[in-house]
């Protein structure tokens, strides 16, 4: 392994990757890849992101790129998003991003010119007995990012280095702090990738608009609220209802009446299920050991959280189509994942990611189906 990109965010993680690899002996190259959001509207932090890389670069003796996906950003992940949202669904723009942008449009024109791109990614890699690679959960289980992976191809996983995955992250900042990298004392960025500061609401209002509607509670059929678009709610939400007495859930939307129903106190049982199915799961290195009407022991995640749930999966064979338009969907089959222990806030649209029983590797994930 002779050629190494550094994904570089201006981050302490991405910092610390090119701390390691320096002191492994490797000269990497650095890049910052330029997503965010830009105008009037916007407050994304991109300029500190991006003297801070190069402060990184500097204290190497490294090159640094800045390359501009705006457009394919634009195109591929915040096209995705919108069109979740209109269809009253949870979107995860940042497992977009990993897979069309990070690991897709910068692959293709920089990428694949290097043995190897690394980045700050909390994951691992895993090689099996057969010498394939598997998708590794991070030693740090609070910090573990694989569920934002987890829609990566074979290809882009196989490509790809995470060294900080076997560290905690207090680890990683005592390595910065010691090191004296300038992103030592930076706080964790948190949100989604695309809108630096900018808030989640107002974006999505630039898009959606407003639209009043009611806010039921669906236990007593009262109308408690008013809202101003099911678009700026997700099933499993508490905050941002404004509504007094609570705590309230939301539960359930209405689409095409534009109703947001919600369920009121911290024992009730309606914001919780039991199961749900996953739609197009996308297999990162071999399909799930399962035969139809089998049930695999697992671990899984519905969303980005500290821990695993434990469950099964179970794989439904495909039926015969109906017509030419549901052939392909038919013909994919497929999975429903169950918990003895109630799931919170299981929200159609986000990601279900499946693990094995130790949580150990993960082996892909798929859309939470209505």
């Amino acid at each position: 392994m002779n050629s190494i990109a550094v994904l570089i965010s201006g981050g302490v993680d991405s910092a610390v990757v090119v701390h390691q690899l320096c002191e492994q002996g490797y000269k990497p190259d650095l890049h910052y890849i330029k997503i965010g959001m830009e105008g009037e509207d916007s407050s994304c932090t991109a300029e500190e992101d991006i003297e801070l890389s190069q402060a990184t670069a500097r204290k190497y003796g490294l090159t640094l790129e800045v390359t501009d996906l705006q457009k394919e950003y634009w195109d591929l992940v915040v096209g995705y998003a919108i069109d979740r949202i209109k269809r009253g669904l949870t979107p995860n723009p940042d497992v977009m991003c990993n897979r069309f942008i990070k690991f897709g449009a910068f692959e293709q024109k920089i990428g694949c010119h290097y043995d190897k791109i690394a980045t700050g990614h909390y994951a691992t890699t895993v090689l099996d007995e057969q010498g394939r690679t598997w998708l590794g959960t991070a030693k740090d289980p609070v910090k573990d990012q694989t569920d934002f992976l987890a829609q990566l191809s074979y290809e882009q996983l196989s490509h790809t280095l995470f060294p900080i995955g076997h560290l905690m992250k207090e680890e990683v900042r005592r390595i910065a702090l010691e090191a004296h990298l300038p992103s030592a004392y930076r706080k964790d960025s948190q949100g989604i990738c695309f809108l630096g500061k900018i808030n989640y609401n107002d974006f999505i209002r630039k898009f959606m608009g407003e639209q009043e509607g009611r806010v039921i509670d669906i236990e007593t059929g009262k109308v408690v609220g008013r809202h101003k678009g099911f678009w700026f709610h997700t099933i499993g939400q508490r905050k941002g209802l404004g509504l007094g007495g609570g705590p309230w859930f939301v539960v359930k939307k209405n689409i095409k009446k534009n109703i947001i129903f919600v369920a009121h106190g911290w024992d009730t049982q309606l914001q919780y299920g039991h199961q749900f199915r996953l739609a197009d799961f996308h297999h990162i290195t071999a399909p799930l050991p399962l035969q139809a009407g089998e049930e695999l022991p697992i671990q899984f995640k519905i969303r980005h959280v500290d821990h695993f749930m434990e469950g099964t999966i179970r794989y439904e064979a495909p039926s015969a189509p109906t017509s030419l338009l549901d052939e392909d969907t038919a013909l994919q089959g497929t999975y429903i994942v169950h918990s003895d222990a109630p799931i919170q806030g299981i929200a159609p649209g986000q990601f279900g990611c499946i693990y094995d029983a130790d949580a150990r590797i993960c082996y892909g994930s798929g859309e939470i189906g209505i």
